[in-house]
């Protein structure tokens, strides 16, 4: 496949056998059972790779079928207000908004506008950017949608769980716990650590529609998921 014919279709059931070795593509599952082929990106290290979600480049109707299944796990948390995680994970949080019944959505953002507050920020980074230094600032403009509501965290993708992490600290300076957190795709189980430092329970109220291994080259040069 070309890189750009990645995330444009959701195949049946059963086209693809998910227990490898692979090539590269990884068929992920969704909850139906239909299978989304994903880029396999081999990591720093050369001998382990994940697979890969971009969703802002996905169809429409992928991204209108990821969304539906995510809202349809959220629906149980009964959410006032969709807060999304910059930057893919707003194309995601939109979506899912619309699919709960909700009129509007709230981004957080790393672009600092000039009525911005120092206070309502928090250092930020994610494993696609590991060397940037970023802040995730909350719009104090949208504070009284938040205060008082329960609200769920949404984002594209949780790898090592950095990016969720910061959310979740930017909201306890809004003396704020979500009711959920949310994404799309959970990539491998390094995540979990990351948010159990941030208290008990946190893996237990995440919620995702697909979910990847880590992934190890064989002798061969193919791709196998790890134990």
């Amino acid at each position: 496949m070309q890189p750009h014919d990645y995330w444009q279709t959701i195949h049946p059931p059963g086209s693809f056998d998910p227990a490898g070795p692979h090539r590269d593509s990884f068929p992920a599952g969704m909850p139906d059972g239909g299978q989304m082929l994903l880029p396999i990106r081999s990591l720093a290290d050369g001998r382990h790779g994940i697979a890969s979600l971009i969703i802002n480049q996905a169809s429409f109707d992928v991204l209108d079928a990821l969304a539906a299944s995510l809202a349809e796990k959220l629906s149980p948390f009964r959410p006032d207000v969709v807060i999304g995680l910059p930057t893919l994970g707003l194309t995601l949080a939109s979506a899912v908004a619309q699919k709960l019944g909700h009129t509007r959505y709230v981004p957080f953002g790393t672009s600092r506008k000039f009525w911005y507050l120092d206070e309502l920020s928090v250092p930020m980074s994610s494993i696609t950017t590991p060397h940037q230094q970023k802040r995730l600032f909350a719009d104090p403009r949208m504070l009284p949608l938040l205060k008082g509501r329960r609200v769920v965290l949404v984002d594209d993708v949780m790898s090592s769980g950095t990016s969720m992490v910061a959310g979740l600290n930017l909201l306890a300076t809004l003396d704020i716990e979500p009711v959920a957190l949310a994404v799309a795709m959970l990539q491998t189980e390094r995540w979990r650590s990351a948010l159990c430092a941030c208290g008990e329970g946190w893996p237990e109220k995440t919620r995702s529609v697909i979910a990847t291994p880590l992934l190890e080259r064989n002798a061969e040069g193919l791709w196998e998921a790890t134990a």
